[in-house]
Parts: structure tokens; sequence; C-alpha cells
């Protein structure tokens, strides 16, 4: 999702895009960046090259955006037939003013990101979907993910209704698309998936062939109206304020065969502490906010989200999809910029962590996707990564 926190004061020069067919080699540690509008291009060691990228603090970036040419944030990675295909929102600028129910994200379409390789060049594909062809979306297409089965692809967005709340505002529901190209044009179904609500599906499918959805975000993203399983156009527009209760849980339904509709009513993913508790709605910084993201390693599932307003990103583990989830630790440290959504994925026997950050713009409406290696310990654990290289 994409929200607003109150952030230190900054001061730093926006870099301006590239031209939109500008392809980009992303940046590892101690790779410099080609840039190309055609043909193919390599990552090359290099010193420090002059002007190198750093923060607003002077700190230096651990990764370099993967395209220039647009802002992109919320990345959803695949790897479909051995390629790698990113599914991110598309952010673009506005006036709007910064607020708690993320107005100022005011996405209108996705793209989709396709590189043969980590570390090679990254495509910029044509729109992918646009909301005006989404007969039933008034707004704000957030973050999206994507899934295959039998020669279709399935890209799965949250976006605004028609039907207003207190704010103005439409209610966030799930949609799904087709396509037989990973990259579109997807065709929206006319209706948004029975029974969804909120925001960030992400779906897993396990070695059985079942695939679920994972969803739900508060404050913006509307979870926390959705308490009782009805919507309340009325209801909080941050969270419950109930510190010493069990925090609000992100949800997962088992999808139909169809990979369109829900075979049961959504469930709550519970996240437990190290003594087997839920934990509580005042821990924010291991409570659930937004981001849900699934994968498979070693025989256990890691359930990895997003605390929100403290900015980490987190992991727990459980025995089977549905959890209970124990937490284990913080993936990655805060970013530049308010929001941390992500994906997670195995790649040429690596594991790899797509995320974003600001660091194009320095606005928090405005990002740009980003890639590093993630790593595992012996006990299966994942050590914390920096944003940025001490």
């Amino acid at each position: 999702m994409r929200l607003r926190f109150p952030m230190p004061a900054r001061r730093a020069r926006a870099v301006p895009l590239l031209a939109a067919s500008a392809l980009v080699v992303p940046v590892l540690a101690g790779l410099a960046p080609t840039l190309f509008t055609g043909g193919t291009a390599t990552a090359q060691s290099a010193a420090k090259p002059q002007g190198e990228p750093r923060s607003p603090e002077g700190k230096r970036y651990l990764s370099q955006p993967l395209v220039t040419s647009i802002y992109t944030a919320d990345p959803s990675a695949h790897v479909f037939n051995g390629k790698i295909y990113v599914y991110p929102s598309h952010d673009i600028d506005v006036t709007t003013a910064d607020d708690d129910l993320g107005n100022q994200y005011a996405m209108r379409d996705y793209r989709v990101l396709s590189m043969d390789r980590i570390g090679g060049p990254v495509k910029v594909n044509p729109v992918a979907l646009d909301v005006k062809d989404v007969p039933w979306a008034s707004q704000q297409m957030w973050a999206p993910d994507a899934a295959y089965k039998n020669g279709t692809y399935y890209l799965y967005f949250p976006v605004r209704d028609k039907q207003l709340d207190k704010n103005g505002l439409g209610t966030f529901r799930i949609g799904v698309a087709t396509s037989k190209s990973p990259v579109g044009p997807f065709k929206a179904d006319p209706k948004p998936i029975a029974g969804s609500f909120s925001m960030d599906p992400a779906v897993f499918t396990d070695a059985n062939g079942a695939s679920y959805m994972y969803f739900g975000g508060i404050w913006g993203g509307q979870l926390q109206r959705w308490k009782d399983g009805k919507f309340d156009p009325n209801g909080s527009d941050t969270d419950l304020g109930q510190d010493d209760q069990p925090a609000l849980s992100g949800k997962i339904a088992r999808l139909n065969p169809d990979m369109k509709s829900f075979a049961e009513t959504p469930r709550d993913v519970q996240i437990l502490d190290e003594a087997g508790k839920p934990v509580l709605g005042g821990d924010h910084e291991r409570r659930f906010f937004e981001a849900s993201w699934v994968f498979k390693r070693g025989g256990k599932y890691y359930y990895t989200y997003s605390t929100g307003d403290t900015h980490f990103l987190n992991y727990a583990t459980g025995d089977n999809p549905y959890g209970p989830f124990t937490y284990k630790g913080h993936i990655l440290k805060p970013v530049q910029g308010w929001t941390s959504h992500h994906s997670i994925i195995e790649w040429n026997k690596k594991w790899w962590l797509f995320y974003a950050d600001t660091q194009l713009s320095n606005k928090n409406h405005l990002r740009n996707v980003k890639v590093t290696e993630l790593k595992f310990a012996p006990d299966g654990s994942i050590p914390t990564i920096d944003p940025f290289v001490n």
C-alpha cells in the first residue's frame, strides 16, 4: 500500500526521468548502471563512479533503480518460462497532498517490467491494464500481483469501486484480468472477485497445485473497516486503537481452479510472538500492516509483510499456507520514503528481494523498484538487510 507518515524534512533534487523507451541495467552492490535505448548491454564492475547517488543524509544506496523511465513501486516478481517479470504499481506525479488515506497515490494503470536475468537489461512494456478498462472501478490502481495456469496469465489488482464512503472515496475491491501474454494487455472481468476486499493481493501456488490469495492492509487499505465481516463506510481511517488486543490480521482465501474466485470465506492470517501468543496491535514493529507475500523454502512457509508506520519488512514462518505463523524478525530495515512493499523469488539458485524506495524523486508517492540478494542462515533464518551501504 502507500500511505503517509511524517518524515524528517529532506531537501534533494528529484532526478529527471529518462525517455519512456529507455532500458536500465539494475545496479547490485559493486555494479555500475548502463543505460540504453535498444539492443543489449551488460553491467560492468567499476570503482566508485563520479557522482555516485547518495541519500539526502549522504548514505550510499545498496542497490540502484531497475528502471528510471517511469516511477514504479510495490514490485511483485515472478519467474515465468525462465524469464523474470515484475508487476509493479505505476506511480504518477500529482499535486494531491500526502494524507493517511493515500490519496497522493493516484495510479491509473499497470506496466510490466521484464528481464532475462538479474543484472541484465530491463524492459518497460506497454500498458498492461488501464483503470478506464475496468468497468466497476473508480480510481487508484494499487499494488498488483500475477499468476499463471494452463496457458493463461492472471493479473490481480486492488482498485476502488464506485460506492462512496464518508470521505467520498470508493471501497477497495480486488479484481482479476487475464491475458495469453505475461506482459498483457490484460482484459478485466466485469466484476471484482466476490467476497474480496481491501488491497495488496498476493497469490501463492503450493507444490500440490492449490493456489491461495493473501490480501489486506490497514489505514487507506480499509482492512480495519471489515472487522466484523461487513464494510463500515463510517469506520476508522487508521486502526482500531486497541493496542492491548491482538493486531488486525491479513487475510487468506484458497482460490478455485478457475483462479478467479474464492473457494472459501477469507480467514485471518495469525502472527504469533515467540511465546505463541498473538502479536498485539500496539506492537508496531511486529504487527501486520500490509504487503503480504508468501514463499516456501526447506519445508517451511515464510509469511512476509510490511509494518507500515515503522517501515520494516518482517517475516514469520509456519507449517502450512494458513499458518499460524511465528514471528522471526526483520528482513529489511526502513528505506528512504514511507512505504515498504516487496516480493521474494528464487532464480538461478539464489533468492532475491524486490523492494522500492524514493531515490529518484525523494517524494513518497514517486518511487522506484530495486532488487538485492536475499540470504539465509543454515537454520533458515534471514539476516536483516540494510538498504544503505555502511
